[in-house]
């Protein structure tokens, strides 16, 4: 249902993350989400530099933005930089202000079980949950961890049923779920390590072409 048939208020789903690089899976996620969280639009939140990660093998923040909005090739999925315009370092101050500045919208955390396993590390990470609903998507080999996870076992009298996920935008935090959507096995990491291997066979077949005079 579209939010002129609902009221002015908007559904926006958040997906955060480095996209270093975006790839199809962040989009599988996003079009699970318009459709089972009935969402006006999914926001890629680009990060410029996540705190738990080395900067080291981040590619500049505007050619991550360029490079997920030729991955996202959809009208309600929008590739944003806003925490860098905001000046916000940590996901829970950049989700703060906006739902404070951004009265129009009601939005949706959006992440990979694999981050719900490991979201007790991020600074204030309960806050999150007290600030937006959040929507916890599956992902190969990381179901047990995370519904085993501190935060699981914290908020685990708030999460609602996935049969209500229709409804989760309009419900006050904290409020959970866990998507049981198509899983995809592919990571951003392995996306790296294979253009890394990629790039290091192609210079091999220069350098040994040089050589040989090939």
């Amino acid at each position: 249902m579209s939010s002129a048939l609902r009221g002015a208020t908007r559904r926006i789903g958040i997906l955060g993350g480095s996209f270093n690089p975006a790839h199809h899976g962040h989009r599988e996620i996003s079009l699970g989400a318009l459709a089972l969280l009935e969402l006006d639009e999914v926001w890629w939140m680009v990060a410029p530099q996540n705190p738990l990660k080395p900067v080291a093998g981040m590619a500049p923040l505007a050619e991550r933005v360029a490079a997920a909005r030729k991955v996202a090739r959809h009208p309600r999925i929008r590739v944003t930089d806003i925490e860098a315009r905001l000046g916000t370092r940590y996901t829970a101050d950049t989700l703060k202000k906006l739902v404070e500045t951004r009265r129009d919208c009601r939005f949706i955390w959006l992440m990979g079980a694999d981050n719900l396993a490991q979201i007790a590390e991020w600074k204030r990470w309960q806050q999150i949950f007290h600030l937006l609903p959040i929507a916890v998507f599956d992902r190969p080999t990381y179901t047990y961890r995370a519904m085993a996870a501190q935060a699981a076992r914290r908020f685990q009298a708030f999460r609602r049923p996935e049969q209500a996920a229709g409804r989760l935008a309009i419900t006050p935090p904290p409020a959970w779920t866990f998507m049981h959507h198509r899983l995809n096995p592919i990571s951003a990491t392995e996306i790296r390590a294979k253009r890394a291997k990629a790039g290091h066979a192609k210079a091999v077949r220069t350098k040994t072409g040089a050589k040989t005079g090939a």
